[in-house]
């Protein structure tokens, strides 16, 4: 009697030791999606202090740490509207920074005298957009800034003085003028024009003399320029001409022809580059293949980043800012389970110090890996993504997310992304695919998604979903879909066409109709709709394509559940439109849930309206991921 008791409490606390193992801790939805502590570190150009962003009552507000002796100082307090996280410093140290007034599509940039400690305002417009182009060294009152006043569809660019406010105009755009390149002195000598299928690269020696036409590509092959070199008027340039992967090369700008390749990589795009302002140089070569890569061009940096990686293992390390002396640098790493932290590296004492977390509330351990897979399309094509597997020893039979990504001309890379981790974290398989026409992996890839949409990129889609049933990794009766604007087209599409799939989906802010997202295009994208005329298709020619892909028309194509999150003040989208499409479906008994939040574009930047968001999708996938009958 006594041994069988033995054996009984035996199997007991095996059992015990075995549920406590499989029990995942579920991390609250505030830890991942909460307002960052701090966030867009910057460093004054002296090196005395850094700025980043943090939030007072909910808002993101600009504040400074003296270097010196480590004091704070919040220098915004703002409760209506948060400091946008693209303000940069002068190069005599003033900040200057921007609000985006969504209410009234407004646009506030301020500047801040850190010795005086006042602000004021430089521009307040209406429906203007406005972009740095470059700060001046030699006139550090003067910035140069892009935007549209003049016509809504083009953007001028205007010389800008910060204490006084006065806009003075630079270069005027003749209607196809899409980017402006200044050398290290600030004066602009390269301009790319594009009619939005044929591009062109304008040079000129002077601000004396007429640009002209050096490099002209149609809209397949593209040359960015980076910087000139300082030897001769040569420029430094990533290009996909006569090659499929873009590398990095040296142009002469007198007469646009290649010099030589820098770099290159056989199997995937050099997509960034680091470059010193100072020594007029390119540092390092960047690309992503499963995970993001370095080739260093300089000895030294890459000598440093060797010191940086053995006290950071396994972080990748990238340099969000530098001072003008380019001794004192702000760097971010990250994983794929962790979102971060921000260091203060000094070049001259190799000092490493942290300036803080991303989000101090995640523990790394209690994340998930990313994997990245391939698999063959039914066309026989390689696609690659990546696969989040939730924590516990179960590897089969999962229930999985299907994230396919925005775009389409985009990707997903390696690395932390909070949605990935929630859903991993809540017991989904995430799996996101890297389908055709997605950047990265060369132009022959980027191009076999032209006039593919609602064709074999979804067919891709479809085809990664199929490889997971196959290699008994999802559990074929449940499966969800989930994205944002094309990666909600995207699961609405599924929804409709392959209905046996996919149990549910979460869309936000999709695109639903492909006429009016075209048609209702801001004016400062109609110089690209002849390109997404050939990339995706014409409404007037391929008006048939249209009707037969965009949601709005198949309402009676979906059976399974839906809900749909939009700001109502996103500037892609047709609010109205929405709101006939929802009532459409549920005329056609759909179970859909929409959530319209009134001052939002299509990322809620309120943390109560992202916090509501997740706090739906967790219990809307909950209720309808069990398994079908």
């Amino acid at each position: 009697m006594l041994r069988r008791l033995r054996i009984l409490l035996f199997i007991a606390l095996v059992t015990i030791i075995c549920s406590c193992k499989e029990h995942i801790k579920q991390i609250p939805i505030v830890d991942f999606f909460k307002t960052p502590g701090k966030t867009a570190f910057k460093i004054s150009p002296d090196g005395k202090y850094i700025s980043y962003l943090k939030p007072y009552k909910d808002k993101q507000n600009l504040f400074i740490q003296s270097l010196d002796d480590g004091a704070e100082r919040m220098e915004t307090s703002f409760e209506d509207y948060p400091v946008r996280g693209d303000y940069f410093w002068t190069y005599n140290n003033q900040l200057v920074f921007n609000q985006d007034i969504v209410a009234n599509d407004g646009f506030k940039m301020y500047a801040l005298d850190v010795s005086t400690q006042k602000m004021h305002t430089i521009l307040s417009l209406e429906k203007v957009k406005v972009n740095l182009v470059n700060r001046n060294k030699q006139q550090p009152d003067i910035i140069t800034v892009k935007m549209n006043n003049r016509d809504p569809a083009n953007f001028d660019v205007y010389r800008l003085n910060i204490k006084t406010g006065e806009l003075t105009p630079y270069l005027v755009n003749p209607g196809n003028i899409t980017d402006w390149f200044p050398d290290p002195d600030g004066t602009i000598r390269l301009e790319r024009a594009s009619d939005g299928v044929d591009e062109t690269i304008l040079y000129r020696p002077d601000e004396q003399t007429s640009f002209r036409p050096i490099i002209q590509n149609n809209f397949k092959n593209s040359v960015r320029p980076i910087a000139f070199t300082g030897v001769k008027n040569n420029f430094y340039a990533l290009s996909n001409v006569n090659r499929d992967k873009t590398a990095l090369v040296e142009i002469n700008a007198e007469d646009g022809k290649e010099q030589r390749t820098i770099f290159s990589n056989d199997k995937a795009d050099v997509t960034f580059v680091e470059y010193s302002k100072n020594k007029h140089r390119i540092e390092f070569a960047g690309w992503d293949e499963a995970k993001p890569h370095k080739h260093f061009l300089a000895p030294d940096i890459e000598h440093i980043h060797n010191v940086l990686q053995e006290q950071l293992k396994g972080n990748e390390i990238r340099v969000v800012d530098r001072d003008s002396a380019e001794n004192k640098f702000i760097l971010s790493t990250y994983t794929d389970r962790n979102p971060g932290s921000v260091y203060l590296f000094e070049n001259s004492t190799c000092k490493l110090t942290k300036l803080g977390d991303v989000n101090s509330s995640l523990i790394p351990a209690e994340l998930c890996a990313m994997q990245p897979i391939s698999y063959k399309a039914s066309d026989g094509l390689t696609i690659n993504g990546y696969l989040t597997m939730p924590l516990g020893d179960k590897k089969t039979n999962l229930p999985v997310v299907v994230l396919p990504h925005d775009g389409p001309w985009a990707r997903d890379s390696w690395g932390y992304d909070e949605q990935v981790q929630f859903l991993a974290n809540r017991g989904y398989a995430v799996f996101q695919v890297n389908y055709r026409g997605s950047t990265g992996y060369g132009k022959a890839f980027r191009s076999a998604g032209y006039k593919q949409v609602g064709g074999k990129i979804q067919q891709d889609i479809t085809d990664g979903v199929h490889w997971l049933i196959n290699k008994k990794i999802a559990n074929p009766k449940k499966i969800a879909i989930f994205g944002g604007r094309f990666g909600g087209f995207s699961a609405l599409y599924g929804l409709s066409y392959h209905p046996e799939l996919y149990n549910c989906a979460v869309v936000q802010y999709g695109l639903i109709n492909f006429f009016t997202y075209i048609k209702d295009a801001p004016p400062f994208v109609k110089p690209y709709l002849k390109m997404t005329y050939e990339m995706v298709g014409n409404p007037e020619t391929d008006a048939d394509l249209f009707r037969a892909i965009s949601p709005v028309f198949h309402t009676d194509k979906i059976k399974v559940p839906l809900i749909i999150f939009q700001g109502a003040k996103d500037q892609r989208a047709n609010i109205s439109e929405l709101n006939q499409y929802v009532r459409e479906l549920r005329k056609h008994d759909v179970d859909v849930k929409y959530f319209l939040k009134p001052n939002e574009r299509a990322y809620f930047r309120s943390e109560h309206n992202r916090l509501e968001m997740y706090t739906e999708i967790e219990k809307f996938l909950a209720d309808n991921m069990r398994v079908k009958p």
